[in-house]
């Protein structure tokens, strides 16, 4: 997902003391409690295939993307539809995550101009770790780098 397009249909502006404001002009301001509410609610099958076109976009594949969510949060295919077809949340997609991995904490950078490694939250930092993962594999990094080896 880009900077520019976000799940609530406005683009946040990320400022790095950790408040989200809606861009100037826009008709409401909501806090970044409030976005990250709106956000956990979500169904990760609804996103999931945002994460596929970005990909595919560059030149990378599902299958990728399926790999980084496995090395994430331990989910197989059959455990990913299974998901799927529940239409869980993303907080219980990640709640319910069968090993998130321990070496994801080695995941560092920016995803919407904030640092992942500062982000408070525990449950939005697993999900800005997913942001960066397949951020870098649309960058074109090698699958070994993404996963810190």
């Amino acid at each position: 997902m880009s900077a520019t397009k976000s799940l609530s249909g406005y683009a946040p502006v990320f400022h790095p003391t950790g408040r989200c404001h809606a861009p100037a002009g826009s008709q409401s301001r909501r806090t970044e409690r409030e976005m990250k509410h709106r956000i956990y609610s979500i169904s990760f099958a609804s996103i999931y295939p945002h994460y596929v076109a970005k990909a595919e976009k560059k030149g990378r594949t599902q299958a990728e993307v399926d790999e980084i969510i496995s090395w994430l949060t331990g989910y197989t295919r059959q455990g990913l539809d299974a998901e799927f077809e529940k239409k869980t949340s993303f907080e219980d997609f990640f709640g319910h995550a069968p090993q998130l991995n321990p070496s994801r904490k080695l995941i560092r950078g920016t995803v919407c101009g904030v640092r992942v490694e500062d982000i408070e939250d525990p449950l939005m930092r697993e999900i800005r770790y997913l942001d960066k993962m397949i951020d870098e594999l649309a960058k074109g990094k090698a699958m070994e780098k993404i996963f810190r080896r």
